[in-house]
Formats: C-alpha cells, structure tokens, sequence
C-alpha cells in the first residue's frame, strides 16, 4: 500500500526508457486487435499453449513441478490429480480459468485474493487464510550464508494493510490518476512486499498482474505467457524487486527499477506475439505454426501422442509432416523407432521460417 500513500506515485519522474516502452506497448495492443481477426485458429493454439506454460512456469518458479508427461492431461485435460503438487497445477489452472472467464466482473479485493489463494491451495490447511506466523523473504547466496532480504508486513497489520492496498489502487485507477501500467506495477509490488500468506504469494502476484493487465485492455498474457517469460529472467525478476522494495516500509522506495523490468516482460510477449501470429500466410501454415508453438511448450522429450494432444483439430498425417519438416532442417531429433519412439528440440525453441 505505501507506493498509494500521498503522492508518491503522482510525484514519479518516468524515465525516457520507461516512456518509450509504455508506448511501444501501446502501440502492440492496438495492432494485436487486427492479428486476432487474422489467424483464429492460430490464436486458439497460442491460448491454449500459453496456459499450459503458464501453469507450469508459475509453479515451477515456486518448486511445484509434475512429470512432464502429466501436464497436458492435468492442465486441458481431466485427469485427477495423484499427489500435492498436482493439486496445485490443477489449483492454478483453475484460478486462471476464472480471471480468463469472469476479469470484468472481478474486482480487486482482499475478498478476491483469498479466493484466488483458495483455488491454487485447495487441500492445504490455510488455503485462503491470510499469514498466522511471520515470514521473512530470504536470499540465498553462493559460498555465504542465508540472508534476510526483507521483512514483510507484519500478521498483525496484514489485514489492514491488505484493505489499504486494495482500497487505494482501485481508487487511483478508476480517478486515472496515473498511467494503468504503472499502476498495476505498484499494485503487484506493494502485495509482494506485504506477502500476506504462508505460501503461494509469487503466485497470487503473477494472477494478480493478468488480472490487473486484462481489466485494462493489455491481453497479450492470453496468447503469450507472462509466466514463463519470468522464469526465463528469474535473476532479473528477483534484483528488480530486491532495489523497488528498499526503503518500501518508510515510503522511501523506488518504484522504477520493478516498473522497468514489468514493462520489459510485457513488451517482449507483445514481439513474441506478433512474430508468431505474423508466421501465418495461410491455413496450412497456421497449423504448422500451431505444431511448432506445441513443440516449444515441452519442457524436455516428448512424443508424437503427446504431440497430438497439445494440437487438437491437427491431424496425425499433418503432425507427422511437420515434424519431418523439422527433422530434416536439424530443429528436432527422433530418439527411438516407431510412434511411441521419444523426439527432442535442439536449441530453446524452434528457429521460425528457417
């Protein structure tokens, strides 16, 4: 709540940078509405491959990981969960069902965030109950001991400071009292820093951002995900909020180095977007952009069954194709004979048009 006291974030002087990718990200979601006109089909994919990512980058940030082979099925499937961490990949995709489906009816509230902490933690004893012990947000370094990187909000103030935050972002937004990216910025800050539950704050942080960006327009998080973009800069992510959050308890604190590093992962889903959907000139290339997108989700091995499953309304002989398509240009390798023979991508994602 303390980057809404007084006119701390009315008083902010936005850096050139800060402007410049304001604006290209303006720009992007202007463009984004005719791209969605332009290539249904390759949207569905992106959705459905941005959700499975997302699922599984937002835990995995946290230590919650599944077996690769069990994602889809627990994520677009009905499979039922076996043990802890699948209830919370169910528990997630969950949350995010219901800020995909219902974002204009929701409002920011404490009364929201628990709700959202009772989906991802079904089954645990505090789902959805704010903090009862304090924590401490630790650092843990390289040939030195643990270090307390910050204290947050204490139990006995979490209510109130929870109530605050809300109160007063839903009140600056609606005045347009500041810029909607810059808000939303704060927003997930100021909860990060009050860290009101046991566990599961990173998490409630990255629904929390979805949310606050869908209510204003900015819905490239559906096609591209937010999630995994920040597991992919996972130090850069952590040095950000560690320089925003000193000095946050006095309402000294610097919003610009958190506010820089959200803008850069929002501007980047937007290029990631438009290259893929720009990747379509056709129907067929469409799909085989779809089967490459689905390529890119795995984590590790996959097959050609798993394959099919991440690219509903492809074909068998479609999947087939594209796959030799990419094995002959060295993007991926057969490891075995037969359909249940495993594949591998070489290199971190598929290289587009080459």
């Amino acid at each position: 709540m303390m980057s809404f006291r007084g006119n701390h974030l009315k008083e902010i002087t936005l850096p050139t940078g800060s402007v410049w990718l304001i604006s290209d990200i303006a720009e992007a979601k202007g463009r984004q509405q005719l791209y969605t006109k332009q290539a249904p089909q390759l949207l569905k994919a992106l959705r459905e491959m941005a959700l499975i990512q997302s699922v599984e980058s937002s835990n995995r940030i946290e230590g919650v990981t599944v077996a690769p082979e069990r994602l889809v099925p627990l994520v677009v499937g009905n499979a039922k969960p076996r043990d802890r961490s699948e209830e919370e990949i169910r528990g997630y995709r969950r949350a995010l069902s219901l800020i995909h489906t219902d974002v204009q009816k929701l409002e920011v509230t404490p009364d929201l965030l628990r709700r959202l902490h009772q989906t991802t933690h079904e089954g645990a004893a505090d789902a959805g109950q704010w903090k009862q012990k304090e924590n401490e947000i630790i650092e843990f370094r390289e040939n030195a001991p643990p270090a307390i990187r910050f204290q947050p909000v204490s139990v006995a103030d979490t209510p109130a400071a929870v109530e605050e935050l809300c109160l007063s972002y839903r009140a600056t937004l609606n005045q347009q009292q500041v810029q909607p990216l810059v808000g939303v910025a704060a927003l997930v800050l100021d909860f990060l820093c009050i860290h009101p539950f046991r566990d599961g704050n990173g998490r409630i942080s990255r629904l929390l951002t979805l949310l606050g960006l869908y209510q204003h327009g900015y819905e490239v998080g559906r096609f591209i995900s937010l999630e995994r973009l920040v597991e992919e800069s996972r130090d850069d992510y952590y040095e950000a909020l560690r320089k925003s959050s000193e000095g946050w308890h006095e309402g000294k604190h610097d919003l610009i180095s958190w506010l820089n590093y959200f803008l850069g992962v929002l501007r980047r889903a937007c290029r990631e977007f438009e290259q893929r959907a720009g990747d379509v000139k056709s129907p067929r290339g469409a799909k085989t952009v779809l089967v490459e997108t689905a390529i890119d989700a795995f984590p590790g091995e996959f097959t050609l069954a798993g394959l099919e499953r991440a690219c509903p309304g492809v074909s068998r002989d479609m999947v087939r194709r594209v796959l030799r398509q990419l094995q002959k240009k060295g993007h991926v390798a057969c490891l075995g004979r037969g359909p249940s023979a495993h594949w591998r991508r070489k290199g971190n994602t598929l290289k587009r048009g080459q």
